[in-house]
Parts: structure tokens; sequence; C-alpha cells
């Protein structure tokens, strides 16, 4: 039998404590679960008030976050306090936990757009109980959820194996090369100057995001690039018009950008050929190397771990901000093995690459699957 049910008849929300900044601390008793750390399970804040048993939750509970970072989770992380801005879901035995779990997840982008304010969008009690749910016989549910487990663990093996293939580039990166700061090889190192034809940062055009356009020529922005990979999530697009304004920052086919101001400072990859014609605004930085330098290899050497850490030192040396300038760009010291051996490593790049395509297709698929059976059971 399936029947249509409020969220109220199977399920009590509770919310947890809204705390004074003054009673959260460097550390305590129990960690305090809020909606900043509801999904990264790091930087968390403490406390040693004793509370009434509603505030903790522990082991197996089901808690669901309603601002800012909207979505269900079950929680594995121990005893812990919950903030006010969570809910833990006290449940009837008409539902299995998974099941609404999993229900959740697939309404959270819509709980979210129908959500109220603008800086910290949210949604109400009220409303959330009120929500209806479609609820088949335990044993069906029981059988869904177990379904949707079984996809998911397919799915985290499938990023799990993307991950040791890219653990594996940078593991064969310091056996051939060592580590890039200190030269433990003995390289030829010159200064990044040297080795490009270009290093510079764009602007925003006038107007900032109002002007930006569905289509156009591509404006590249910092939360397009990532560590060895181009993030096309919301791309901007310029007119004609303001591109030509920023001409002096064209983007050109194998361009290395690196991301220069801000929390995502020190990230970088190669330009995708497929977003050009294209610039940069200012928190992105153009370097476009020479012959003595392959592209790729020189990206491969910015996200070096080791040099990672150099680049966040200098990012977190300035007065205020994190940011890299250009001087300091055109500083930084860059081993040079000759190019046979740059040619070597991207061969073998080229070839875990191949894996990594074939397992990211095994991905989206997998995805796909997961996707289309969420609408069919909760759409």
């Amino acid at each position: 039998m399936i029947e249509k049910v409020k969220l109220k008849e199977i399920c009590r929300l509770i919310n947890g404590r809204a705390y004074k900044q003054n009673e959260l601390l460097a550390s305590g008793k129990y960690p305090v679960l809020r909606v900043g750390n509801f999904f990264s399970d790091k930087d968390y804040y403490y406390s040693d008030l004793e509370l009434e048993d509603d505030k903790y939750c522990d082991n197996g509970d089901l808690l669901f976050a309603w601002s800012a970072s909207f979505g269900p989770k079950i929680w594995n992380g121990g005893k812990v306090i919950y903030h006010y801005h969570i809910w833990k879901m006290d449940l009837s035995d008409r539902v299995n936990r998974d099941y609404l779990f999993y229900y959740l997840y697939y309404l959270s982008e819509r709980i979210k757009s129908e959500g109220h304010g603008g800086i910290m969008i949210h949604t109400t009690k009220a409303e959330m109980e009120e929500r209806e749910f479609i609820l088949p016989n335990l044993s069906h549910q029981k059988k869904i959820s177990k379904l949707f487990a079984m996809i998911s663990n397919v799915i985290a093996m499938r990023k799990q194996e993307i991950q040791k293939l890219d653990e594996l580039i940078k593991a064969r990166f310091v056996e051939i090369f060592g580590n890039p700061v200190l030269n433990n090889k003995g390289w030829k190192v010159k200064p990044l100057r040297d080795l490009t034809t270009k290093i510079g940062s764009g602007a925003t055009p006038k107007g900032g995001k109002e002007a930006y356009r569905k289509a156009g020529i591509s404006l590249i922005r910092s939360m397009n690039v990532y560590n060895g990979q181009f993030d096309y999530k919301e791309l901007a697009h310029i007119s004609d018009e303001q591109a030509s304004k920023l001409d002096n920052v064209i983007i050109e086919k194998d361009d290395v950008l690196l991301n220069i101001t801000g929390a995502s400072v020190a990230r970088s990859c190669i330009v995708p050929s497929s977003i050009l014609p294209a610039r940069v605004n200012q928190h992105v930085c153009i370097i476009r190397c020479n012959e003595f330098i392959i592209p790729e290899f020189l990206n491969k050497l910015l996200i070096d771990d080791n040099f990672q850490n150099l680049l966040w030192n200098i990012a977190g040396s300035g007065a205020t901000r994190e940011a890299i300038t250009k001087q300091q760009v055109e500083n930084l010291q860059i081993i040079v093995p000759p190019i046979k051996f740059q040619n070597a490593f991207m061969e073998f790049c080229k070839q875990v690459d191949k894996s990594k395509v074939a397992v990211q297709k095994a991905l989206d698929d997998t995805q796909l699957l997961f996707n289309s059976l969420m609408q069919k059971y909760f759409g």
C-alpha cells in the first residue's frame, strides 16, 4: 500500500541550540555541529554546557540543515551538540530512516529554491512539516533505500578511483622531478618570467554581474579554476564591446590559469579550448609558456603539494586578504628539466588520463542512473 503523508505525521523536528558567540570555545567537552561544518566535518567549535538530551545528536541520527547548507545527513561522528539551524528528526515507526534520507536528499534543492531570506536562505519548521511525502509500506521503503545505498557506494568507489589516479600522477611527478621547491634533484632553475611570453590578469567589466550575458565571449573567474581542472559551472560571458576593453588579457590555447586572490588563491589549471575565445578577470592570472617549458608540466608543478604550500605562504604574507602579486608570480623559481623529461612525464599523464576518462564515464553513467531512480521514486 502507498499513501501520501505530511512530514509531521511521520517525523518530529527538533531544533538544536542557538549559541551566543562567547559560548563557542576553541576546545571543550562537546563539539558543536553547525551548518558551516555540516557537510565538511571540520572546523568545529566546542562547548562545555550540559544540555537536555534533545540538544545532542549521536551516531545513526537523521539530521537536516534548514538554512545555508540545505540537506540531510545521517550522523556518524559520535555525540555532539547540534546548532539551532539543524533539525534532529525523531521518526515514527512508519518510516525507514534511510528512505527518508534519500527522499530529503532529492528534495533539498527544491526546498532551498522555495526558501526565504537574502543572505541566509532558510525554510521554516511549519513549511517543512506540511511537505507531502509518498510513503509505501516499510518493506518497500527498505528495498528502495537499499538500492540507493548500493548505487551510492558505487559512486563513492568511482570517485575514489579518480582520486587515486590523481594521486598516482602526483607520486610520479615527485619520483621523476623530486620536490620542485627544494629542487633536491638538482634541475636548472629559472624565474617564471624567463619561461613565459605573458603573465597578466584582467578586470571585471563595468557593471559587474549585471553586465554578464548568457552567451558571448567567455569571462573566466576564480570560481572556474580548480587544481588540474576547469569548472564550467557559472561560467560568465560578456559582449564583444566589453571584451575589446580586455584585449590585453585575451586567452590563447594551452594558457595556464592561476588564481591570485581570495580564498581560492593558488588553484591552477589549463584553459580548455572549448571555451575560447575568452578573457580573465582580475582574480585570475594568465601564464603563457615559451619553448622551455610545457604548459601541462607547469600546471602539474604549480599544483604539486610542495609548491601549493609555497604559493599559500606567499599569498598569506600580505596585510589584508590572500593575494599573489604579478611580480611575485614573475619571480617564482621554477625547475626546468630537459624537454625530453617533461614530455616523458606528460606521456605518462596521458595514459593515466585515459583511465580517468573511462572511470569518469562509468561514474557519470552511475550518477545518471541514481538521478533517474530518484525521479522515479520521489519525483
